[in-house]
């Protein structure tokens, strides 16, 4: 069924409907939060909390971008307000520009199956958090740029700009956990190979949506 239909049902009350959607894209809201939060008793918290924006959100899915962007472009919303909450008695900065390490937040949530994708785990924890964002939207949830940009409120050219910068970030921040390792030198579709490669550790898609 249209995920628009089904959206509309659920805040019509269809308990039903509302299952669907979740079941449907829990997973992808789950991977969203489980490199940056390191309490999974909270990432269970914030895609929860996702799911309930979504049903309160008086403008609905406009269907301008897939429902998953649109989804994710909810959990970006409250993933900062979190951040905001937690920082609320230090120096005001602008989130985007820091790292989940940089905020005080341990050992991500996902456990890395071989020693590259640990350290690309690690790595993208240490970049700015608006790169993060742009290379797991791109990387993990394989969303094209267009939807990708929708989820974070920026043109398609500063989103391409962003993937690329998050890339430059991500080797460096290799080349200060390990420097020896060959990612800090692999080319661009090598190192995007291994971002896809990382999704292998995140929660899966349901064998069945319905």
């Amino acid at each position: 069924m249209d995920e628009s239909v089904l959206l509309e049902a659920w805040r019509n009350g269809d308990r039903l409907a509302g299952d669907r959607l979740f079941r449907r894209h829990f997973p992808a809201v789950q991977r969203f939060f489980a490199n940056k939060i390191s309490n999974a008793a909270t990432v269970e918290d914030l895609v929860q909390r996702t799911f309930l924006k979504c049903l309160e959100k008086p403008a609905g899915f406009a269907g301008l971008s897939t429902f998953r962007a649109y989804l994710l472009g909810i959990a970006r919303f409250v993933l900062f307000g979190f951040f905001r909450e937690s920082r609320r008695h230090s120096v005001l900065t602008e989130l985007g520009s820091i790292s989940v390490q940089d905020m005080g937040h341990g050992l991500s949530t996902i456990v890395g199956q071989n020693e590259e994708h640990q350290l690309l785990l690690q790595a993208l924890r240490r970049i700015p958090l608006e790169q993060q964002v742009a290379l797991e939207l791109y990387y993990f949830e394989e969303l094209a740029a267009e939807d990708a940009a929708s989820v974070l409120e920026i043109p398609v050219g500063t989103m391409r700009s962003r993937v690329r910068l998050g890339k430059d970030a991500l080797r460096k921040a290799l080349a200060q956990l390990a420097p020896t390792t060959s990612l800090v030198h692999a080319s661009d579709d090598d190192l995007a190979k291994w971002l896809r490669d990382i999704r292998r550790c995140l929660p899966k898609e349901p064998e069945s949506a319905d």
